[in-house]
This record gives C-alpha cells, sequence and structure tokens, in this order.
C-alpha cells in the first residue's frame, strides 16, 4: 500500500478493497488484525475528535490480505467540503501497531441532496 489522495464526493456510500502486501508483492495474512481508518479535519487532534473512525476486524479475505473499508453516506453528510487528513493504522494479532497509509482525504461537495 502506497500513499495516495482519498477522493470522496459528500454523502456516497463508497466501499474500497484494501490489500495488504509485502515489498514483493505477496499478500499479508491478516487474520487477526483491526484494522484503523481515521479521518480528522487536523492530524493534531484527537481521536475522539475524529470525523470519521473505523475499526474493521471482520475481513473479506484475510489469508489473501484484503479487507473492506464501507464508507457510509452518512459519515461525510455533515461534512464540508475540502481536505482532510487520514491515516490507515494496523493492529496485528501480536499486539504490534503500524501506520500503513496517510495521506489526504479530499471530501467533493455534491449537489443533489435528495433521496427520494
Amino acid at each position: 500500500m502506497g500513499d495516495k489522495k482519498l477522493y470522496i464526493t459528500r454523502g456516497d456510500d463508497v466501499t474500497k478493497i484494501l490489500n495488504f502486501e509485502d515489498n514483493s508483492g505477496n499478500a499479508i495474512n491478516i487474520t487477526g488484525w483491526t484494522v484503523f481508518f481515521t479521518v480528522k479535519k487536523s492530524y493534531l487532534k484527537s481521536d475522539d475528535e475524529a470525523l470519521i473512525k473505523k475499526d474493521i476486524t471482520s475481513h473479506s479475505d484475510p489469508s489473501n490480505g484484503k479487507t473492506k473499508l464501507v464508507i457510509d453516506a452518512s459519515d461525510t453528510d455533515d461534512m464540508n467540503n475540502g481536505d482532510y487528513y487520514y491515516d490507515i493504522q494496523v493492529k496485528k494479532g501480536d499486539g504490534k501497531i503500524n501506520t500503513v497509509l496517510n495521506d489526504i482525504f479530499v471530501l467533493d461537495y455534491d449537489v443533489t441532496r435528495r433521496t427520494s
């Protein structure tokens, strides 16, 4: 996983597949891992002040290093468009913590606000 911006449109339901690989491109078994996804307006804010927090413990294909990050429409519905900070951090089965990705979370405005 390399650094990259994450572009989301406010109020959209988004699912991203996260692939965990070693430096040679081989899948890493993530069985027993917790994947933390956090979005903040400032990286100096505490986790309690995060705008989006996801703790993923059930993975779609853990032995092949795959999990799903689901961002629901309600997660961004009250946020203003603009740039935020995000990271993906993992807690491995042995308790070790590693940040595997961090960059800018870009929230684009939406025009349509109605859902029915």
